[in-house]
């Protein structure tokens, strides 16, 4: 099976056998109908993908690859915050009628910082360091900036990623605040698995591991049925990940540079109320 198949039911399980339900709570997220959406979470959920042995890619239910991809390019790589500049719609009921989400995701990681080495946004700041100081406990970027939050239009979920190099292998910690677990778990982790080999290669390091730290994971109520289901499917064998061994610049990447080959996965779950 693959080890993403056994990471999501083990954490599920966990969270629907021990997790704590705020139903009744003064929650913020609503259904369509305008009730009060209320979980079943976990605190402080830790989940480790050797990246070095199988990428972490469902099978119990595919996960859109392209989809997940482009986004992540449309935060880390057009450094954009408009809608526009992205192929789904998944931010779609967060912008302005002029396409932005406000100050978030990809505006921040495009914001220039004064460095002794000139001035550099985050993601230039993190490639720098990883050619000429890859050994620094320093290469880490932060989304979740104060100063900003009364301007972005949903505050950043994933907000930090913090990058090591250990034994020529490049590691991160992707930080996550909150995680609507059914929507967006393996979307999350598939995106910044992608984003963790692209940046190894154009780095000339290997890929090593993913740490996700989920500070609040959480199962909505009217989901509990479909995790349920979910779960009790037969997990398949792990697709095979490529990637354009030519990308030297990480500028250059596109979605048809990165693949998963023999992907099988069970059947789709469709309609899946997405609180707001």
């Amino acid at each position: 099976m693959s080890y993403a198949d056994k990471v999501f039911i083990d954490m599920c399980q966990d969270i629907l056998d021990h997790g704590y339900s705020t139903e009744g709570e003064k929650v913020r997220p609503k259904w369509e109908d305008g009730t009060y959406a209320y979980t079943i979470k976990r605190f402080g959920v830790v989940n480790r993908y050797d990246l070095s042995k199988e990428f972490p890619a469902l099978t119990l239910r595919r996960t859109a690859f392209k989809s997940a991809v482009d986004e992540v390019l449309w935060i880390w790589q057009k450094k954009s915050n408009n809608i526009h500049d992205l192929k789904s719609h998944i931010w779609d009921e967060w912008a302005d009628e002029d396409g932005s989400i406000g100050k978030a995701y990809g505006y921040q990681l495009g914001v220039k910082h004064q460095y002794k080495e000139g001035m550099m946004d985050q993601v230039d700041r993190v490639l720098y360091d990883l050619k000429e100081n890859p050994y620094s406990r320093r290469i880490m970027t932060n989304i979740y900036v104060h100063e900003d939050l009364h301007e972005m239009n949903l505050y950043p979920c994933a907000y930090s990623m913090t990058f090591n190099v250990t034994d020529d292998k490049l590691n991160a910690v992707l930080n996550q605040r909150s995680q609507d677990v059914l929507a967006a778990n393996n979307w999350n982790v598939v995106q910044y698995a992608v984003l963790l080999h692209m940046i190894a290669q154009v780095s000339g390091l290997k890929a090593g591991e993913l740490v996700h730290v989920i500070a609040d994971a959480h199962i909505y109520d009217r989901h509990i049925p479909l995790i349920k289901e979910l779960i009790s499917r037969e997990p398949l064998p792990a697709p095979t990940f490529w990637i354009n061994p030519e990308i030297k610049n990480f500028y250059d990447f596109t979605t048809d540079d990165v693949r998963l080959d023999n992907y099988q996965t069970g059947p789709q779950i469709t309609n899946i109320p997405i609180a707001v």
